[in-house]
């Protein structure tokens, strides 16, 4: 009789629950794996028997084949080691014990029987505990990520001799594996705001577009902001990161789900706790941004899922580049197609990007000429289309500092990130509160159906808005994310409707574009 065990495959997103069969026969000695298999699989032949050996127990000296059922699915990454081995090591009869229903095995394998971490422990976990599965086995330093996951046990396990000594207990000296307990409300307790060492009480001047920044947190709205070199422009947006909310428990587990198949979660401090902030480089290839590759994997852009995805030098990244953004900035996901599968990242993003406002960075500055002409400010100013620039709620100007700001001669102190904070927190709760039926959480995220019920706008407001679509030509996405922003503008005001002098606040900041 075949040995049967349950392990799982990731892609994307993604989890499937994967049945490993294991036969020996009277055969030449080798070892054969079949159920579409990538490289990484294959060569674990060699490590799964090294593995067994050195752990001191007896690898058949017979044919072994092993299948991955099902076989239209393909499987990738080394976190098939372990259960592999344990099926061997059941079929061998070396584990007294193999009525493994509904225990699922994952890890990788060193020579010496150890076991490894492995990426995306979490979504595994949690996509198995879906499909009914009520034990999880995995290597010990993912155990915390793994157990974050409520409803399912989770062992985790140092090397092969602790699993075997797990399921043989009736065996002297031998003791079953506590299960691993993740204090969800311990993790949370640091849940805080992105503490990057930048506070918006160091940025000297800059009203408009600190105003500016808190209303964009306020409703998740885009930010472009154009101004001199050295008017504080990167200096203001790695400020923005402070003033962002804390993170709900659902949406941290959203983000380590992302993060856990990235490879880039904390085996001590499994749970993301802080809204991400991505800063990309303008030689970032779009792929590197939207995501995808031979094995898909997420991009910048979902990296930044719930956080911030910080552009700076905007117009140097190639348009096609800039374009990949049109349909996560609308939708809030990327979808990737491929021939054989079609994969979907989440990307709910808060986009802050800084351009200068020409190519040598000094038109309309107060103190130094600029020295470009006509053509090349409208060449440099091309790569950003029509369409991108309807997706970005706010547009504004952040001009240079004058004489009595930059030697900080203010009649008041600056404001810092933590009141800030406050206001937008509160205009949060509000939107919370409104939306929690709907499955949303910002302004921003209105559809047009939801607009027509939410920004209900009185006479004047109706006759003020209007005026400014004809005057700016703005389209009908643009009149949208207009009426969002004056929603969201209405909220920090604590306003339960939106009037007419929130609507021209609005405006401003769209009257650039």
């Amino acid at each position: 009789m075949i040995s049967q065990i349950l392990t799982a495959s990731i892609i994307g997103l993604d989890v499937y629950k994967i049945l490993v069969e294991v036969d020996i026969n009277n055969s030449l000695p080798s070892i054969s794996i079949v159920g579409l298999p990538d490289t990484a699989i294959s060569e674990a032949k060699e490590r799964i028997r090294s593995a067994i050996k050195n752990s001191g127990f007896e690898f058949p000296n017979k044919k072994v084949v092993v299948n991955l059922a099902p076989a239209d699915i393909k499987k990738e990454g080394s976190n098939y080691d372990l259960p592999i081995a344990v099926g061997i090591l059941a079929k061998n009869n070396i584990i007294e014990t193999h009525n493994f229903n509904n225990t699922a095995f994952i890890g990788e394998l060193s020579l010496d029987g150890s076991l490894r971490s492995i990426s995306g422990v979490l979504p595994i976990a949690a996509g198995l505990k879906e499909q009914g599965i009520t034990t999880l086995i995995v290597p010990f330093d993912n155990a915390k990520e793994a157990a974050i996951v409520t409803g399912i046990k989770v062992i985790g396990a140092k090397n092969l001799v602790e699993i075997v000594n797990h399921f043989n207990t009736q065996s002297p000296g031998h003791k079953a594996l506590e299960p691993i307990i993740s204090d969800i409300n311990e993790y949370m307790k640091s849940n805080k705001t992105n503490d990057n060492g930048f506070d918006f009480k160091d940025v000297k001047g800059q009203l408009k577009a600190k105003k500016a920044m808190e209303i964009a947190a306020a409703g998740g709205h885009n930010l472009l902001m154009s101004g001199s070199p050295g008017s504080g422009k990167t200096l203001l947006a790695k400020c923005f990161a402070s003033i962002l909310p804390p993170l709900t428990f659902e949406e941290s587990i959203e983000l380590t789900k992302i993060y856990s198949i990235s490879s880039l979660v904390d085996p001590k401090n499994p749970l993301i706790v802080t809204r991400p902030f991505r800063s990309v480089h303008h030689t970032a290839s779009a792929i590197g941004i939207i995501g995808g590759g031979s094995i898909p994997k997420p991009g910048e852009i979902t990296l930044a899922h719930r956080g911030v995805l910080f552009l700076d030098e905007f117009v140097e990244f190639p348009r096609a580049v800039l374009e990949v953004l049109r349909q996560p900035l609308e939708d809030g996901k990327i979808v990737i197609a491929r021939a054989k599968m079609r994969l979907e990242f989440p990307s709910d993003f808060i986009l802050i990007a800084a351009m200068n406002p020409c190519p040598c960075g000094y038109l309309g500055d107060s103190e130094k000429k600029c020295t470009c002409s006509e053509f090349q400010i409208k060449q440099y100013r091309s790569k950003l289309s029509g369409p991108l620039l309807d997706r970005i709620d706010i547009v504004i100007d952040v001009p240079r500092l004058n004489l009595n700001e930059l030697m900080d001669k203010a009649e008041q102190p600056a404001e810092t990130s933590a009141q800030i904070r406050e206001r937008v927190i509160k205009a949060r709760n509000i939107q919370l509160e409104r939306y929690k039926s709907l499955g949303i959480y910002t302004n921003s995220e209105l559809t047009p159906k939801l607009i027509k019920k939410f920004c209900v706008l009185d006479e004047e407001s109706k006759d003020l808005i209007r005026s400014a679509v004809q005057r700016f030509n703005l389209s009908a996405r643009a009149y949208d994310r207009l009426l969002k922003l004056s929603r969201t503008i209405a909220d920090l005001d604590s306003s339960k409707n939106i009037q007419s002098k929130h609507i021209a606040q609005a405006i401003q900041y769209r009257s650039i574009t």
